[in-house]
């Protein structure tokens, strides 16, 4: 029997898959990828009850990539409704400069290469908080909103004192796109609760940190430099924040034990205990193919119980971090964390 992947109301008329499918693996850096291919597997994941579609201004070919997708299930009048979620963010160099005037050219250009003439939600990432702003861009992006161009105003990898005053300008948050999973629980440390209870909802990425929450990794040695692709590089940072490899091994260890218990594989288990988190309406699957989609899917059918959550939450008790709020080090300026975010890709400018 096919599993069903639940929906939620992410704002109201607006409803999402709770497994959403992101793109970022998609762009620079993550390897080689095949375009037809691609194209297919995102009619996989739709045919799997996954239709919600998440990107970026900023992942390099993404927003076209799928774009093209579109325009072909429009040719061959395939009628499921598929969601797209994007981003704006403005490059670290132009904030200081930033305008209503970049807003709505980031807007156009991202409904340019979407093919659609309104994109469902946008969300504003702002990479430097000495520089004001991010407010204003939030008003913006309302007013584009309003303009009928954007569904949904989001936000993405704001700390709650940034998360209130956006909201005190009285911008129509509908969700916040935050990293969430067994290894990182830096939202239920405030920003959860914050945006549950103004009925924000949180979608959460990381949740398979790369990769590495699967049997791959498991009772394996400490992966030697370089690492395959940034995905990996950046989640093997949050492995030492936990705690370092040995740590990482006995959480792989607890979540393998529970994974047998339910036939699953340890990154269903993973995604399970994400979408069980409160607040959380979704878990973002960063994924280059659909090789692993049934696996994926299968997170849906698991029921945690208290003897499994309390054997990873004893494991997550022993851990170092990482802590503070949300993106809180990857903003820290000359950081580990900081080092591998790219930061000037033009967006800003054309």
């Amino acid at each position: 029997m096919t599993l069903a992947v639940p929906r939620v109301q992410l704002a109201p008329g607006y409803s999402i898959s709770r497994l959403l499918k992101g793109g970022w693996q998609l762009a620079g850096g993550h390897g080689a990828i095949d375009r037809a291919a691609a194209l297919d597997d995102m009619d996989r994941f739709v045919d799997a009850g996954i239709t919600t579609f998440d990107c970026a201004d900023i992942y390099t070919g993404v927003e076209a990539l799928i774009g093209e997708w579109i325009a072909r299930r429009r040719a061959r009048h395939l009628s499921t409704p598929v969601q797209v979620h994007t981003k704006y963010v403005p490059d670290l160099d132009r904030l200081a400069r930033h305008s209503r005037a970049d807003v709505e050219r980031g807007i156009d250009r991202s409904l340019q290469r979407l093919g659609v003439e309104r994109v469902d939600l946008v969300q504003l990432h702002w990479w430097d908080y000495d520089v004001p702003g991010y407010v204003d861009a939030a008003v913006w992006l309302d007013e584009q909103r309003r303009a009928g161009k954007i569904g949904q105003v989001g936000l993405t990898n704001f700390d709650r004192v940034r998360l209130s005053e956006i909201a005190a300008a009285g911008v129509p948050v509908a969700s916040h796109q935050v990293q969430y999973s067994v290894l990182d629980r830096r939202p239920a440390d405030g920003v959860a609760a914050w945006c549950a209870a103004r009925g924000i909802g949180l979608l959460c990425y990381g949740g398979l940190a790369g990769g590495f929450l699967s049997e791959r990794y498991a009772g394996r040695p400490d992966p030697a430099a370089p690492l395959e692709n940034r995905s990996l590089v950046k989640y093997r940072l949050i492995i030492d924040e936990f705690g370092g490899w040995d740590r990482f091994q006995e959480l792989l260890a607890a979540l393998g034990a529970v994974a047998a218990r339910h036939g699953v594989t340890i990154g269903a288990v993973a995604l399970r205990w994400v979408l069980d988190q409160p607040g959380v309406s979704g878990v973002i699957v960063g994924a280059r193919h659909a090789a692993h989609l049934e696996q994926t899917v299968a997170a849906c059918g698991v029921t945690l119980d208290e003897a499994d959550r309390a054997a990873i939450a004893r494991v997550q008790a022993a851990s170092s971090g990482p802590g503070g709020d949300v993106y809180e080090l990857e903003r820290v300026k000359g950081g580990r964390h900081a080092s591998i975010m790219r930061y000037t890709l033009g967006q800003g400018s054309r």
